[in-house]
């Protein structure tokens, strides 16, 4: 399978409002298409990466809700319309879910003008435009109890209100210093309940101490990778592989996120996939 980092997000595919930018995602598809891969679109909607002019007016002020969700209709019909038939899964909406606090939801400036309207509606959106397209919840620390209850409880909601969410994506931003494979079991176990596919997405195992989607840019000078960082890095991933194959019947595919540590948006000093900078 393949899937692209950066350039299907709004900001470099959508960058102004009358403006759509395909150069990159064409080739991207074509690539997969050619060498006969299963083909996933990340993402449609995602607040950090959101093109810059999506939630204002001409003046600089927040647009109405009415107008926020025809900019989401218009700007997900155009691109899964444009790759129907040809994208196999799409990661619809990405990390919606707050990482703590009192409201399960990220306040986001979508969430600040819909609610979670914006996420149901990302979904029938992306439907309408190709309905035998797989479309996935896709987030990070889904493992992680209370943001993996919050994810469940989200897309539970949805469902029951017939939004058609065909998977969950479980980032896979780990590091090697953790082990806790009974939550990696135990999140599966409790999205299967609700969806038929999950993916693991944007793999990686940093070797400094963060994990999700922080940076540690303390670090940003060469880190010493040491035999028992080495050893630590293969014994984590061995593990998650196997709590994966036990669930291969829901866990549909796994993507590394990029080749090497030459690609990583880690970084080569932490180490993070299975290939060195040195490829």
């Amino acid at each position: 399978s393949i899937v692209a980092e950066n350039c299907m997000k709004s900001e470099e595919i959508h960058p102004q409002e009358d403006v759509y930018d395909f150069t990159l995602a064409d080739r991207f598809v074509e690539f997969g298409e050619k060498n006969d891969m299963f083909i996933i679109g990340h993402c449609l909607l995602w607040h950090s990466q959101l093109a810059p002019w999506f939630p204002y007016d001409e003046k600089g002020n927040y647009v109405t809700p009415e107008v926020l969700k025809q900019r989401i209709k218009d700007h997900i019909t155009t691109i899964v319309t444009r790759y129907k038939g040809r994208v196999n899964g799409w990661d619809v909406v990405n990390e919606a879910i707050a990482d703590g606090g009192p409201n399960p939801y990220r306040n986001s400036r979508l969430y600040k003008l819909c609610g979670d309207e914006f996420i149901a509606k990302a979904f029938q959106f992306a439907h309408e435009a190709d309905p035998k397209a797989l479309l996935f919840y896709n987030d990070y620390n889904a493992i992680i109890p209370h943001k993996r209850d919050n994810i469940y409880n989200m897309v539970k909601k949805m469902k029951e209100a017939g939004v058609p969410i065909d998977g969950i994506g479980m980032q896979g931003h780990y590091n090697v210093h953790w082990d806790n494979l009974k939550e990696v079991d135990e999140a599966i176990r409790k999205y299967a309940e609700l969806v038929d596919v999950i993916h693991v997405t944007e793999l990686d195992m940093r070797a400094n101490t963060d994990m999700g989607g922080n940076l540690d840019f303390k670090k940003k000078a060469e880190m010493q990778i040491t035999d028992e960082i080495k050893q630590k890095q293969e014994e984590r991933y061995v593990g998650l592989f196997r709590v994966l194959r036990e669930h291969k019947k829901v866990v549909k595919s796994v993507t590394f996120w990029n080749l090497s540590d030459k690609d990583s948006w880690l970084g080569t000093h932490n180490y993070p996939l299975l290939f060195d900078k040195e490829y």
